[in-house]
């Protein structure tokens, strides 16, 4: 068997990004239900406030991306302008009326044969959710929340981390043996999140620090409240795929390492495969990875370790 490099020696565990996100479309109970099917370990929510303050598992500000609020008619006034972009805003929608809308897939090689059959989660569905399928299953899953766009919430009076705090202690799903995790790219609205729940936390991070001595003081900074790093791929290895000692520096500062994100469909690049591209990240001790496709994930797993 794989003698795993991860912090704590055991298998990486596999995040199901979105849900599988690569065979339902994104953020729904049934792409979740799927997810934890294939093996996923970690279901991944991004959550966003309806107007009166509702965390729903959705990616985009914009609601036309993602959903069919386009053949809504009672919606078609709604629509408006922001920074050039005319969309519908989930900010101008309270909970009731997000819950008549309806997923849609937001990738087009992926096909829309589901588009229209799902509802928009909330975050509250996905929680119990979360119970009945370890139960299913026979095995620990977890949630992995993101709070998103926390500016945006910020400025229309709503505050993410206390929706979050709100959910989470009326599930009984807070401490540090809860599971549920927290990551945001806002860390300010982590650690407030952190001192509240004292759940799990995960600072998303998009680049990499200028040089290494800078990198190693953030992740000193990091590791004195957080569990730990979750950093794009591409700051795990440079343009020919060779380690830039990411995973190692945050290792050193006790901080586990989840990666984002691997898709089977879209370029491995710099690797010739979405496998040898999964390899690498195994290869590096990489703690936890985001996955589109889970199944394609476990597998690599199970190969790499046998």
């Amino acid at each position: 068997m794989a003698n795993w490099k991860t912090l704590n020696g055991a298998a990486p565990r596999i995040i199901a990004h979105r849900g599988a996100s690569g065979y339902r479309p994104e953020h729904t109970l049934d792409g979740y239900a799927l997810a934890a099917a294939q093996g996923a370990d970690v279901l991944e929510p991004d959550l966003l406030l309806s107007r009166d303050g509702v965390l729903f598992a959705r990616h985009d500000l914009g609601l036309a991306h993602s959903t069919d609020i386009a053949t809504h008619r009672e919606f078609a006034t709604r629509a408006r302008e922001i920074a050039g972009v005319r969309d519908w805003w989930i900010g101008d929608f309270d909970a009731a009326e997000l819950d008549t809308l309806r997923a849609i897939q937001t990738i087009a090689q992926r096909g829309s044969q589901y588009d229209g059959h799902f509802v928009l989660p909330r975050f509250s569905m996905l929680l119990d959710l979360r119970q009945s399928l370890a139960a299913e299953h026979s095995r620990p899953i977890l949630v992995d929340a993101e709070l998103k766009h926390s500016e945006y919430f910020r400025a229309q009076g709503l505050d993410m981390a206390a929706a979050l705090a709100v959910e989470l202690e009326s599930h009984g799903l807070t401490g540090p043996q809860a599971p549920v995790w927290v990551e945001c790219f806002d860390h300010a609205v982590l650690r407030k999140a952190h001192a509240r729940l004292g759940n799990p936390c995960f600072a998303l991070l998009e680049v990499a620090a200028a040089d290494a001595g800078k990198r190693d003081t953030l992740l000193r900074d990091l590791a004195i409240w957080t569990q730990g790093v979750a950093p794009s791929k591409f700051i795990l290895w440079d343009n020919l795929g060779n380690d830039t000692g990411f995973v190692s520096a945050a290792h050193t500062q006790g901080l586990q390492v989840h990666a984002w994100t691997f898709r089977d469909d879209q370029s491995p690049a710099p690797f010739a495969t979405p496998q040898e591209e999964l390899n690498a990240a195994f290869a590096l001790g990489v703690d936890a990875l985001f996955c589109d496709f889970p199944d394609t994930a476990v597998a690599a797993r199970a190969a790499f370790a046998a």
